[in-house]
Parts: C-alpha cells; sequence; structure tokens
C-alpha cells in the first residue's frame, strides 16, 4: 500500500529508541492503543476512500492519542493499513474454509431446499457487516492487492477440497482451470456486488451465486444440454499432448 514517504526524522529517530513490541504486545494499554489505532484508520478510510489521503496525524487525533503512540505501534500508515487488511484477509479466509469444507451432499441438499450453500451467508454478511471498509479497499483509491490475495486464499482452499472425490480425469491442467474459473466467476458476483453499494440483501445473494455455480447456460433458455464430460475431457487430454 505505498504512499509517498512523509515520516519525521524524530518519528524515525523514536522507532529506533523504544524497545520490541514482543512484551508489550499483551499489555491491555497497548492492545487498546493499537484498536483504537486500527478502527481510527477504517474511519478515515472511509471517509476519504483513498489511502494516499491519509495521515498518521488525524489516525492518532480520532483514536485520541498522540504521534509518539502511534509510532510506538506502527512505523507509519502503510504499516497499520497492512496490519488492518492482513486482519481482514485472516477473518474471511477462514470463513472461506468453512464454506469450502461443504461436502457435496451438503451442497447439493441445500440447493434442493432452494436454500445457500451452508457458509456463503455468513462470507457476505461479514463484508457487509464491514460494508465501508470493504468498499474502500476494493475501490479505485484502495489497494488492488486485497483483492487478489483473498482471491488467491480463496482458489488454494477450493483446489484443496475440491480434489476429494474428484474423477481422474479432471485432474492435470483442466482442474487448476476449472477452479481458477470457478473462484474468479464467483468473485466477479461479489465485486460487482459491493460496487453496486450491496444493494441485494445478503441471504438472496447467497442463493444466487449457489445457484450460478451448477446452472448451465441452456438452463436460462428452457434448452439444457447435458455435455459428455468424459468423453470431453479425453479430447482436452488428447490435444493437450499432441500439442506438446
Amino acid at each position: 500500500m505505498a504512499r509517498p514517504a512523509s515520516l519525521e526524522a524524530d518519528a524515525l529517530e523514536l522507532q529506533r529508541q523504544l524497545p520490541g513490541d514482543g512484551a508489550a504486545s499483551s499489555d491491555p494499554r497497548c492492545v487498546r492503543s493499537r484498536n483504537a489505532l486500527r478502527e481510527a484508520l477504517v474511519a478515515e478510510f472511509v471517509e476519504a476512500g483513498d489511502l494516499s489521503h491519509i495521515t498518521v496525524t488525524t489516525v492518532a487525533n480520532r483514536a485520541g492519542l498522540t504521534r509518539r503512540t502511534f509510532y510506538s505501534h506502527y512505523k507509519g500508515i502503510d504499516e497499520l493499513a497492512d496490519a488492518v487488511a492482513q486482519e481482514t484477509l485472516d477473518e474471511l479466509t477462514e470463513l472461506v474454509e468453512r464454506l469450502c469444507s461443504n461436502d457435496l451432499d451438503e451442497v447439493f441438499g441445500a440447493i434442493d431446499r432452494t436454500e445457500p450453500v451452508p457458509g456463503s451467508v455468513e462470507i457476505l454478511s461479514y463484508m457487509k457487516d464491514h460494508q465501508g471498509y470493504i468498499t474502500a479497499i476494493m475501490g479505485p483509491g484502495g489497494d488492488p492487492r486485497f483483492a487478489q490475495e483473498l482471491k488467491q486464499r480463496a482458489h488454494s482452499i477450493a483446489a484443496a477440497h475440491a480434489l476429494k472425490g474428484m474423477v481422474a480425469l479432471a485432474l492435470g491442467g483442466f482442474f487448476d482451470y476449472y477452479v481458477s474459473f470457478a473462484v474468479g466467476a464467483i468473485f466477479s458476483v461479489i465485486e460487482r456486488w459491493v460496487a453496486g453499494g450491496m444493494r441485494e440483501p445478503v441471504e438472496a445473494l447467497a442463493r444466487l451465486l449457489s445457484l450460478l455455480v451448477f446452472v448451465r447456460p441452456g438452463d436460462l433458455y428452457s434448452n439444457s444440454y447435458d455435455i459428455d464430460i468424459y468423453g470431453y475431457g479425453l479430447s482436452i487430454m488428447k490435444s493437450m499432448k499432441e500439442n506438446r
């Protein structure tokens, strides 16, 4: 989250003089200060919509702390912003892990009942609850690395779980493309939802995503087409071998 360097020499000197964070990290006062600074950064980010417009002074003032206290925890806005982003990514990653831990019986059972796939509502609810920050970090004034990192984590988790019970024809290069397609499509819908102000209710969007993962284009035109997955898969494998 690069921004123009504007730290003063005295702040840098203070950083060198301060003790390490290890012993102080669990001190209740330190925890409260860090939480206050993170909450202040999010509030400033939501208002400004651009990290480059945020300063140490504005964050410290909103948190009710001094610049010295700020620098006792973070080297600058970049480090604080990274800490907030990392915390958000970790919390979303845990929710993605829960979603992907469903087996196919649970997934199909939910769809048969016209319910969202278990775990999907929780992910979208988290994003809705943190709408201001999510919209800002994924917006033009945010950091594109956030969405890229989240997408990569989701890809790795989905790939690990999807391998269970996968037929042999789907393994290899085809499998990675399949996961990339599925994760990329889901993220595109979520990004559109975020950019549109999250207007659709969480429950409705969760149902929509559950449906889109399994819908076939022909289904939308009352002209369902059952493709020969195995035959097509063999054709793909054959063409890949011939072109090596």
